[in-house]
């Protein structure tokens, strides 16, 4: 009997025991939960269409408090999931709201047509962002960080949307007319291409018929973009996001080599960060695009590929480093 009892008294401490184990593992994952950066999917509406991004939050997050937040923005063709949220994360984990979206025609979002690229229509998709995070009682400010089009796509909300209090960009596509014949070869060429996406338009528009290609590829001469694009060919990479599609609408053309950021800087008074490197876009065009600034400026000259900057730990988080500061500094 005496056995038999230390048995049983052995047995309720274990249980017992065990059971404070459980409650201080839940009051440890609740902790975690509390104290890590969350994501949550939301939607807006910019123009009578919905569009759906991810917010983030810092660790720590309280409703009742006012934070800065960022909107963060991606590559030609690309989505939230990509390097928009890459950013957003990162941007969270120092202390910072951030939003990233899918733009109309892309990803998640709604629009027709499909993969269709327009500047001035990305500029009302950033305008309903920052009406969006306004809206939200634990704003206190926002600012814009674009990573290479998008760098484009925020010089233009910094032009026109003095809301935005503080904006960046982050290996910047920033071209302008002086580059595009050198880019697609001749004038010529930019005029057959312009010619090309008129005619895909007009088809568009009689029939429904939405004309796609390639967006990206290293040797397909058919495709929007040629060259060494390992990002959005390595499925480990960018090519691997199921939500991004690697098409552009041939109707862009016009639309897409109308886009001009240089000639934005003139106007930006906004103070603006450029961070980018010999190895990224058109470097002399982010000097350029820098000195015409008229605002607070800085310039952060770094190192490391183009496609560096969208996903790789070393660029990415020296990236983050100088404009996270520079956002804490300036969404006050």
């Amino acid at each position: 009997m005496k056995n038999k009892a230390l048995i049983l008294t052995f047995i309720s401490v274990f249980a017992f025991t065990k059971l404070a184990l459980s409650q201080a593992e839940v009051t440890q994952q609740n902790n975690n939960t509390k104290n890590s950066i969350k994501m949550e999917k939301v939607t807006f509406n910019s123009e009578g269409l919905i569009l759906v991004g991810h917010l983030y939050t810092p660790a720590n997050f309280n409703p009742s408090k006012k934070y800065p937040a960022v909107i963060t923005g991606g590559s030609l063709t690309s989505v939230k999931e990509q390097m928009a949220g890459t950013y957003a994360k990162k941007l969270a984990e120092q202390g910072l709201v951030a939003l990233a979206f899918d733009y109309r025609n892309y990803g998640e979002s709604e629009g027709q047509p499909r993969q269709y690229e327009d500047p001035n229509l990305k500029l009302k998709d950033l305008e309903a962002a920052t009406s969006y995070l306004l809206s939200l009682p634990f704003v206190q400010a926002v600012g814009a960080l674009g990573i290479c089009t998008s760098g484009g796509n925020v010089a233009y909300l910094a032009a026109e949307d003095d809301r935005v209090k503080a904006v960046a960009t982050v290996a910047a596509w920033l071209p302008d007319e002086q580059t595009l014949p050198l880019l697609y070869g001749s004038q010529e060429n930019i005029d057959k291409l312009r010619k090309v996406g008129q005619e895909s338009k007009e088809r568009f528009a009689l029939t429904g018929a939405n004309d796609i290609i390639l967006a990206y590829h290293n040797t397909d001469d058919s495709a929007s973009h040629v060259g060494p694009m390992e990002y959005y060919m390595d499925q480990s990479r960018g090519g691997g996001i199921e939500e991004w599609k690697n098409e552009f609408a041939v109707m862009s053309w016009e639309t897409w080599l109308d886009f001009e950021p240089m000639s934005k800087a003139n106007s930006i008074t906004t103070p603006f960060m450029v961070v980018h490197s010999n190895g990224s876009a058109l470097p002399d065009n982010a000097k350029k695009f820098y000195d015409n600034l008229k605002g607070e400026k800085e310039l952060v000259w770094g190192d490391g590929y183009h496609f560096d900057y969208y996903d790789q730990p070393k660029q990415v988080n020296a990236a983050v480093q100088k404009v996270s500061e520079f956002f804490l500094n300036n969404l006050k």
